[in-house]
């Protein structure tokens, strides 16, 4: 048929498109590997033409690189220049992954419900650095306890117990950076209030 060469000339375009997405996000193939459950021998020969790409094997890969299926394929761009955000639910909190690759570092927008419950810290591995989008956000951390209100942020080390929700009878929104490795944010420069004579 005369489709099919075109159908071998876009599988072939696959493996080299999988291997420049994985490079150019600083993802090493044991990385995909632990994200995709695939082993680094099968993820090495899709990306060198070895293996035939499969729904199987494409769908993990564009879920860790939260990409849609068709960035992995090559389909025709759909005009459509926004970036797809899918949200999820996890312990009642609504999550918008907004890093657009697998890795240490994560960005994520999580929209907190208002609740009575109670703290239940917990601790693993990790640095996380919160901002008050909207709302107030209750944060108790070790033995201390803080209200943060819109525009503030907080930075702990995860291993720390921590536990945070709403502070009111309304959700709270916040953006979290963070790292599975203990990254920690690096703060290039601080603004200092302005004096008298400052211009």
């Amino acid at each position: 048929m005369d489709h099919e060469p075109a159908i071998a000339a876009a599988l072939a375009e696959v493996g080299p498109r999988l291997k420049h997405l994985r490079t150019r996000r600083g993802v090493t193939l044991a990385g995909l590997s632990e994200a995709t459950g695939i082993s680094k021998s099968t993820l090495s020969r899709l990306e060198t033409g070895g293996r035939r790409p499969s729904l199987e094997l494409l769908l993990p890969i564009a879920r860790a690189h939260r990409v849609p299926l068709d960035e992995l394929v090559g389909a025709p761009a759909s005009g459509d220049p926004r970036p797809r955000l899918t949200p999820r639910r996890v312990d009642g909190r609504t999550v918008v992954p907004l890093t657009g690759h697998p890795g240490a570092l994560q960005a994520l927008k999580v929209i907190i419900p208002a609740s009575r419950n109670e703290p239940e810290p917990r601790v693993h591995e990790g640095h996380e650095w919160l901002y008050v989008l909207a709302g107030r956000l209750r944060l108790v951390l070790g033995d201390h306890e803080a209200v943060l209100g819109a525009g503030e942020a907080a930075e702990f080390d995860t291993r720390r117990p921590h536990w945070f929700g709403s502070a009111g009878d309304h959700p709270v929104e916040i953006l979290s950076l963070f790292g599975r490795q203990g990254e920690r944010m690096h703060v290039r420069a601080t603004a200092r209030p302005l004096r008298p004579g400052d211009g």
